[in-house]
């Protein structure tokens, strides 16, 4: 009998060798190292919530409404203002210097100046409705050349509907070392004729309109004068005067 054949398992030529599988990711490296470079750089807006603007609001809201009240209090206000300057028709009062009279200006044992000064003070007012209340705490300056001479005040009165009123104000004065102040008078005076001479005046007053009487408030005048001489108990002559007045709240 023939021997019996061997059979012996052939490998498959054809199938791969196996072989350990490859990682997918290396070794050292993070997962997001192997990711897109684009998807790392897009943000996540996922968790972001769009601002409140509901105070914003609030605010534009509130400046609206003042701002408008504002406008409308102005508006209001020159209405009551034009009003009454058509009811009233205001004029501004007029001042001036009519008369200067010299009582004293000599030199003592000490070789101070001492000056006493009557001034007619004339006010007018032009206004057919409208009052003025002059109040107590003014006073009355007469200067030359920067320095004080003499001081006074104005008395309290009421002066009514297109009123003048002249008034006689005593005004004295002292001034210390004035000697060379007294020989620059009297040479002036010798040279040219003419002194020229400043008088300020400030004073509280109340406006009465009708019935109406309006918050304290200051007015202040302003008088270039130039007289012939300064010679006590002489006649003295205003050559020129011209006076400025201005309201101060």
């Amino acid at each position: 009998m023939a021997d019996q054949q061997k059979i012996h398992p052939v490998p498959d030529i054809e199938s791969p060798p196996q072989t350990s599988p490859v990682p997918l990711v290396p070794l050292g490296s993070k997962k997001s190292d192997l990711l897109n470079p684009f998807e790392q750089q897009q943000p996540n807006y996922s968790h972001v919530t769009p601002p409140k603007k509901r105070r914003s609001c609030c605010c534009c809201r509130c400046l609206c409404w003042t701002l408008s009240i504002l406008l409308l209090l102005i508006v209001i206000i020159g209405i009551i203002v034009g009003i009454s300057f058509l009811v009233f028709r205001p004029k501004l009062p007029d001042y001036s210097i009519d008369g200067l009279e010299v009582t004293q200006l000599s030199l003592s044992s000490d070789s101070s100046l001492s000056a006493s000064f009557h001034v007619n003070f004339t006010a007018r007012n032009p206004n057919r409705r409208i009052g003025i209340y002059y109040e107590g705490g003014s006073h009355i300056t007469v200067w030359y050349t920067g320095t004080q001479l003499c001081r006074g005040s104005i008395p309290k009165f009421y002066q009514g509907h297109r009123n003048t009123t002249v008034l006689v104000l005593p005004m004295s004065g002292q001034i210390q070392n004035g000697s060379g102040l007294m020989t620059a008078l009297q040479q002036q005076q010798q040279q040219t004729g003419n002194i020229p001479l400043m008088l300020r005046a400030s004073q509280p007053v109340r406006i009465k309109l009708g019935s109406l009487k309006l918050p304290e408030m200051k007015f202040s005048v302003r008088c270039r004068l130039v007289v012939d001489a300064l010679s006590p108990n002489s006649a003295i002559r205003i050559s020129s005067s011209n006076c400025s007045f201005r309201f101060r709240v």
